[in-house]
C-alpha cells in the first residue's frame, strides 16, 4: 500500500475535492470522519454524474444554501482491506467491485493507507530471485531458524519450491505459510520432509520422513 493517502472530509466543498483530484492527478479518494474512518470514496465519476443532480437541488434550496460536498456526492459504504490481507484476495476485491483502489484500515476502520492496481502489480514485478532470497533470509532464516543449506528454495515465475529437512514436522505448514505471504508469490511446492514427528501423542512411534505438496491457508 501507500501510507501517504491524499483524502476528503464528508464536509470538504465540492471544488476542493475536485481540485485534490486534478492537483494529484488521481481517480479517486477515500473520504473520512474528524477520527479518520472511512466513510465512503470519491471519485471523478462521482463527481461528473452525480454533481449536477446534487447542484440542481441546492439553487432550489433556500439562498444561503451550503455547497455540495464530498460527503454528498461520495460512494458508500467503502469497500475497504486490511494490511494483512494477501495481495491476491485483494485484487480479487477490486475485480469483484470493479474499482481501481482500495483504502487500506486498521481494525477501528481508521485509514491507514490506500492499494491501488498499480501498488499490486508492482508486487508481482519481483524477480524470482528477489523472491527466493527473501524465502530464504526472512522465512527460513530468520523465522524458523533453520540451519544453513538445510533446506533449498528456487522460484520460477513466482511458483516457490521448498526442499529439504528440517528438524520438527510442524516446521512444515509453518515454511509453507510464510512462503505465501511473500510479496510475489503466486504458488507454493513443498518437498520438505522431517526428523521428528513432534504431531504425535508422544510414546507412538513418528513416522518416517514424508514429502507434503500443501495448500495455502486462507
Amino acid at each position: 500500500m501507500t501510507p501517504e493517502v491524499i483524502r476528503a472530509y464528508r464536509e470538504t466543498p465540492f471544488k476542493d475535492a475536485a481540485g485534490l483530484l486534478a492537483r494529484h492527478r488521481i481517480s479517486g479518494l477515500p473520504v473520512v470522519d474528524a477520527d479518520d474512518k472511512v466513510l465512503g470514496v470519491l471519485s471523478g465519476t462521482d463527481l461528473v454524474c452525480r454533481q449536477p443532480a446534487r447542484a440542481r437541488r441546492a439553487r432550489a434550496a433556500a439562498a444561503g444554501a451550503r455547497a455540495v460536498t464530498a460527503g454528498q456526492l461520495m460512494s458508500t459504504p467503502a469497500i475497504t482491506v486490511h494490511p494483512e490481507q494477501h495481495v491476491p484476495e485483494a485484487a480479487r476485491v477490486m475485480e469483484r467491485h470493479r474499482i481501481g483502489r482500495l483504502p487500506v484500515v486498521d481494525e477501528e476502520d481508521r485509514l491507514i493507507g490506500i492499494a491501488t492496481r498499480r501498488d499490486l502489480l508492482r508486487v508481482f514485478l519481483r524477480t524470482d530471485e528477489e523472491i527466493r532470497r527473501e524465502i530464504v533470509d526472512e522465512v527460513l532464516t530468520s523465522a524458523l531458524c533453520l540451519p544453513p543449506r538445510s533446506a533449498v528454495v528456487s522460484v520460477r515465475n513466482g511458483t516457490a519450491t521448498l526442499e529439504g529437512r528440517v528438524e520438527r514436522r510442524s516446521d512444515i505448514p509453518v515454511a509453507v505459510r510464510l512462503s505465501w505471504r511473500v510479496d510475489g508469490v503466486v504458488g507454493v511446492l513443498s518437498g520438505l520432509t522431517y526428523r521428528v514427528d513432534d504431531t504425535r501423542p508422544s510414546g507412538k512411534r513418528p513416522s518416517r520422513r514424508t514429502a507434503h505438496d500443501l495448500l495455502p491457508e486462507r
